[in-house]
């Protein structure tokens, strides 16, 4: 190679050399070398392709055969998955024949943080299924006839098998409904539940004398109704628990009416009978004003005295349950698919969603598939009221499952199907169905509307979003506060979005972006959710007694009504000294004597115990800073806001107005 060629190589790797006589760097030469040396491989690698370009015409069709057979081979290689839009972590994992570990490694490649019972998308799932070597496709639910969505049917009578009596124990707050259970059950609920008052519904199974029979415990706070009728929905026999010494009460008479209107028929446990002040006949009176005639008075009502205290009366209100449901010839076939009522449905940290399920007809099995409402799933696991998994549940018994979609709305039928394409279809018709009702249900501006409005004047809203533990929960805290909302004219109370689970970011900018406050029942902010609370000034209130929280959602729309606010002093200070500060005026040197003055309180001037003046602070430092605060002990400069007239030994008040609740 000639020098002058040696330069254009130098000149168009951009190094800087000026002529042939110039020294390079041992790295430069090295470089170059590198870049000789390649470029004669290339030249020798073109020859040989032009002498083989002879022969490459007969060899094309030997080529093409082995691209077609290599494709044919990575076509068998890639085996076809079908899967709907969503899939659990664990099923795609069997699928696949893979663990659910390696599985989960490949999504935290990907960035998708999820566990073994989280829900991945069709996307996430395509992309990780081509890594296995599974070519993953959308499953068509189009298909699906009309027949195979008659999930219920009528059964013949020869089939019918004598069932369970499913009994619901309802009665006032604090009369002793759970207490009572208890003493039956021979277990310790009050104790478990927040303040002794049951929170969700309950349902366990209790043998007496070889026969089953299963009790709903619905809570007996007011703010549980909506809780209570779906419990009365799914029940044979309604216990209602009056205390003795209170008698007939405001959600006494409302269970009444409750088991009325589902025909159930009505067993009056009179509890508290070990208390020295216990009337039982002005119970019977009050029972009779409502259309509860007991038995020995001429009636049909059953009335048993008990004390869950004492566990006295509890054989014969036992027994009166069984009579009762012997002559209701309660029936139904376990050999056909599983019909069930959602009682009780929450999202489980580790688990997933969990449903509480009574089985009315049918028997349910591990394995089966399911709809419930706008959800669908396989039952990937069972467990009793005492938590012990089983295979099979039949009718009357209720059972946890879990291996839904997502959390089902409580009150939602289960129905066993088939297979999974008729279990997604009816769900996709089922969810078209809650969009159509929701698209309905909007409120529209009419004319008529905006007169009503303009009439009422500026209408007040209190935007509120609820996060709890469990549906159930949610539905009560709705239907109170629409009542606390109902009762005042002037504040509109909205529930803009509920959810079960924690709170999260998106809950928070929700409520920033609509003004809202959130309450959390039973479940906490996440640490993001907190930090962006902080940021968006967004308000959450988390609570886990559910009338607390319905008694500060009233008081807080009374504030909005009405505020009332007194005066709360927080700190006083003597004037030590006055300085004259240029473009600023008179600064006071002050000694705080007790409390703190804060830059954002009001602030009196007290001139022998006389207010000479009242406002703002103007400034609040200490040396030469600029401080929030001095607190008790402390000395400061202090100027107020369009007044000079400041004295040694003048006393300053700092006070805030605080609302009065």
């Amino acid at each position: 190679m000639t020098s002058k060629e040696l330069m254009e190589k130098i000149k168009e790797l951009d190094l800087d050399i000026n002529s042939h006589m110039s020294s390079l760097e041992i790295e430069e030469a090295e470089m170059i070398k590198e870049l000789i040396e390649e470029e004669k491989k290339l030249k020798k690698s073109n020859s040989k392709t032009n002498k083989k370009s002879k022969k490459s015409v007969n060899n094309k069709d030997n080529k093409n055969q082995r691209q077609y057979d290599s494709e044919q081979t990575e076509q068998k290689k890639l085996k076809t998955i079908e899967i709907e839009d969503n899939i659990v972590v664990k099923d795609f994992a069997d699928k696949m024949g893979v663990s659910a570990t390696e599985l989960i490694t490949k999504l935290i490649g990907l960035g998708v943080m999820a566990s073994m019972n989280d829900f991945i998308d069709y996307e996430v799932a395509s992309i990780i299924g081509e890594e296995f070597g599974y070519k993953v496709v959308k499953q068509d639910n189009t298909n699906v006839s009309d027949d195979e969505l008659r999930l219920d049917f009528e059964d013949n009578p020869e089939d019918l098998k004598p069932r369970s009596p499913v009994v619901t124990v309802m009665g006032h707050v604090d009369h002793g409904k759970t207490s009572l259970l208890d003493a039956i059950r021979k277990t310790s609920v009050t104790k478990k539940e927040v303040g002794g008052i049951t929170q969700h519904i309950g349902a366990s199974i209790v043998n007496v004398k070889g026969n089953k029979i299963v009790f709903l415990d619905t809570p007996g706070h007011e703010a549980f109704t909506s809780m209570r009728a779906r419990g009365a929905q799914v029940t044979d026999i309604a216990v209602l628990v009056v205390a003795a010494d209170d008698g007939v009460m405001p959600q006494t008479i409302e269970a009444i009416n409750h088991a009325k209107a589902a025909n159930v028929p009505i067993i009056v446990a009179i509890n508290k009978m070990d208390k020295p002040t216990a009337n039982p006949d002005r119970v019977k009176q009050e029972l009779t004003e409502h259309g509860l005639v007991p038995e020995e008075w001429g009636g049909d009502t059953i009335t048993v005295p008990v004390s869950a205290l004492k566990n006295e009366g509890l054989d014969e209100l036992l027994e009166m349950i069984l009579l009762v449901a012997e002559m209701q010839e309660l029936k139904a076939n376990p050999n056909r698919p599983a019909v069930g009522t959602v009682i009780e449905a929450q999202l489980d940290k580790n688990r997933g969603p969990v449903a509480t399920v009574i089985i009315q007809k049918g028997t349910l099995n591990v394995g089966d598939v399911v709809i419930c409402g706008s959800t669908s799933g396989k039952v990937r696991a069972m467990f009793d009221d005492k938590g012990k998994r089983v295979k099979a549940a039949g009718p009357s018994m209720p059972v946890a499952i879990l291996g839904l979609s997502e959390v089902p709305e409580a009150g939602d039928k289960l129905y066993v199907v088939k297979d999974e394409k008729v279990a997604r279809a009816y769900a996709e018709k089922k969810k078209e169905e809650i969009r159509q009702e929701q698209l309905k249900s909007t409120q529209k501006v009419s004319l008529d509307g905006l007169f009503e409005r303009i009439q009422s004047g500026e209408i007040k809203e209190l935007n509120i979003i609820i996060k709890a533990d469990t549906r159930g929960t949610i539905d009560a805290m709705k239907n109170s506060l629409e009542k606390v909302g109902a009762e005042t004219e002037e504040v509109k109370v909205n529930i803009i979005h509920d959810g079960v689970g924690g709170i999260t970011e998106t809950d928070v900018m929700l409520a920033s972006a609509s003004n809202a406050l959130i309450i959390g029942f039973n479940v906490r902010p996440t640490l993001n959710a907190m930090d962006m609370a902080k940021i968006e000034k967004v308000d959450i209130k988390t609570y886990r007694i559910i009338y607390e929280a319905i008694d500060d959602i009233k008081a807080a729309i009374k504030g909005m009504l009405e505020p009332k606010y007194e005066e709360e002093v927080i700190g006083r200070a003597e004037v030590r000294a006055t300085f004259k500060v240029p473009n600023v005026g008179t600064v006071a040197g002050i000694y705080v004597q007790q409390g703190k003055i804060t830059r954002n309180s009001s602030i009196r001037l007290l001139r022998n115990d006389t207010v000479i003046y009242e406002g703002q602070i103007l400034s609040l430092k200490r040396f030469k800073d600029d401080v929030r605060e001095i607190a008790a002990g402390y000395e400061g400069g202090l100027g107020l806001q369009n007044f000079n007239d400041i004295k040694e030994g003048d006393i300053l008040e700092a006070y805030i107005m605080k609302e009065v609740k």
